[in-house]
């Protein structure tokens, strides 16, 4: 096993180093070692139980990790929009996917389980995805997480009710007995998570280890209880994970079991990649382009139909129906699940791994390009827009003309802004997060809702008669259209912009910037004057640290922190 399993990884450092090239999704490149490695082509894999049970070990970690992201108060956060959209696109994904299934030959208990499966939204790579592009706390980001936890929940059911549902039993009373007990195992995770959990894992999280040991315990003993009342590992992970969701130590537990769930996961993927046959691929190759292009283009009208009835732009029903345009990890899981319970025949993972790696990708280029698709197709997407006042166009102004225009206010913009009210001169506030936004309103500021990415909004704003703009966004392809539509129109601004690389401030240099702030630099260079003027007193030490501690206190309550990922 373990000489296999080197053989494995091997093909699978390769095989994911080519794929990460591409910019895709890792996952991508774990199924595709597993296809190499499977008995299709390489046929290294002989020991196939053991790496089913690290598989499962995987797919429950996995669970598990997702659990820790599912704080239910996230969803307070977009409230109705998420839960409707949300809601709404599994219905409708699902009942059009039925049909179209159903059109194409299949039984109704395949049609219904590959419908399902059509319906679901990776959270994991689509966090990961906004993350990189940094618009998790933009409108749309918010929505799209949001709607995509309501998924996550509609999936832990459905798992739920296939996991009971091998007795033989009608449907109706395995969903009835499913809901029963998963209804009295949840009153206890919760009598756990609000009385004992807190106690426990404060007194835990003093030793960093401990704190390991006792995460992994805890997902594998909740997980093997919920195996005991017939409802299945991975659903038992799953809430394993979300009772620490709402531990202040949800970040720690996240990081130290992270290394150990990716590397197991690992292993799910290959198994699902090994376990793909050839034959079922190409007797179904019209099946999967089929239903790949109906996830890729279909789901995201139906999130552009939904959200454009609720009164939002076309711009944030586009952007979030992007999010929607490839099947979850979630989907292979409730396959694997429904193959085990003898529902469905094993085929059907190799049509529906298929679709996945179709989707993944497609859908990974359409999030990474956003803004580009979105300048080609916005004429068109007009007819997905409500006329008249939008939900998401929050404008808190007075004058249709300021001489300073800062875009984006947290973090760099918290200080800028202190300086701008001492100029005495009018100016905007313009940024993507709305409740940024209701909060500088209810201080009295100018400021606007909206993307400095959006080539269309940048045309609304008047930027020929401003003398300065600012921008705290830090990333290079928004502040070079910035440049590009300032200077075009206005050659007299003072333009500052923000980058973390050298190599990009001397391109934005180039096009135009008037001055690049580089944070990191900027710090060290204002400590060493700071050693200049003070030299070795300790009297004037004390006094800046006391002037950074009420600066900092100013800035924890406003809720402002300090970028984790951000390029050095």
């Amino acid at each position: 096993m373990f000489l296999e399993l080197s053989k494995v990884l091997a093909i699978t450092i390769v095989t994911t180093g080519f794929v990460l090239l591409l910019k895709q999704p890792a996952i991508i490149g774990y199924i595709l070692s597993g296809i190499l490695a499977g008995p299709s082509l390489f046929n290294i894999i002989q020991a196939t139980t053991t790496l089913e049970t690290f598989s499962h070990i995987g797919v429950a970690l996995l669970l598990f990790f997702v659990g820790l992201s599912l704080n239910p108060k996230v969803i307070k956060d977009v409230g109705r929009v998420a839960l409707l959209t949300g809601i709404g696109q599994v219905v409708f994904t699902s009942g059009i996917g039925f049909l179209i299934v159903r059109a194409l030959g299949y039984s109704l208990i395949a049609s219904v389980y590959i419908a399902v499966a059509l319906a679901f939204s990776s959270t994991i790579i689509i966090m990961k995805l906004l993350s990189d592009k940094r618009d998790l706390d933009s409108l749309y980001g918010k929505i799209s997480v949001g709607f995509l936890i309501v998924q996550d929940f509609i999936a832990i059911i459905i798992l739920l009710v296939i996991s009971s549902s091998g007795s033989g039993a009608s449907l109706s009373s395995v969903a009835i007995e499913s809901i029963l007990k998963a209804s009295g195992a949840m009153l206890i995770l919760f009598l756990l998570t609000v009385y004992f959990l807190p106690k426990l894992t404060s007194f835990i999280a003093k030793n960093q280890e401990y704190l390991l040991l006792f995460s992994i315990s805890w997902c594998f003993v909740i997980a093997s209880a919920f195996f005991y009342l017939n409802l299945s590992i991975e659903v038992g992970a799953l809430l394993a994970g979300m009772t620490l969701s709402m531990s202040p130590y949800q970040f720690e537990i996240s990081s130290k079991m992270k290394p150990l769930r990716d590397f197991f996961i690992v292993l799910f993927f290959i198994m699902l990649g090994s376990e793909m046959v050839f034959a079922n691929v190409l007797d179904n190759i019209g099946v999967i382009l089929i239903t790949s292009f109906f996830v890729l283009i279909g789901n995201p009208i139906i999130v552009m139909i939904i959200m454009g009835s609720m009164g939002y732009t076309k711009r944030n029903s586009f952007l979030s129906g992007l999010t929607v345009a490839q099947i979850s990890e979630f989907s292979l899981i409730v396959i694997t699940m429904a193959i085990a319970a003898g529902h469905i025949p094993s085929e059907v993972l190799s049509l529906v791994t298929a679709v996945g790696l179709i989707t993944f990708t497609g859908s990974t280029y359409m999030i990474l390009y956003s803004n580009q698709l979105y300048s080609f197709l916005s004429p068109y997407l007009s007819v997905f827009e409500k006329k008249g006042k939008k939900v998401d166009e929050k404008s808190h102004h007075k004058h249709k003309q300021y001489d300073v225009i800062l875009f984006g206010y947290n973090r760099i913009g918290f200080d800028v802004l202190r300086s701008l009210k001492k100029l005495k001169k009018k100016f905007l506030v313009v940024d993507f997060n709305p409740e940024i936004i209701a909060q500088l309103s209810e201080e009295g500021y100018d400021c606007k809702y909206g993307d400095a990415n959006n080539d269309e909004f940048l045309n609304e704003i008047n930027l020929t008669k401003a003398k300065m703009i600012i921008s705290t966004i830090p990333t290079i392809e928004t502040n070079l259209l910035l440049l590009y539509k300032i200077r075009s129109v206005n050659k007299k601004a003072i333009i500052s912009v923000v980058s973390h690389q050298i190599e990009e401030s001397l391109r934005l240099y180039e096009a135009g910037a008037t001055y690049v702030v580089m944070p990191h630099f900027l710090g060290g260079n204002y400590f060493s004057t700071m050693i200049e003027n003070n030299k070795l007193n300790i009297k004037k030490f004390l006094k800046e640290r006391l002037n950074h501690l009420d600066h900092l206190e100013k800035r924890k309550a406003l809720g402002h922190k300090h970028p984790r990922n951000e390029h050095h």
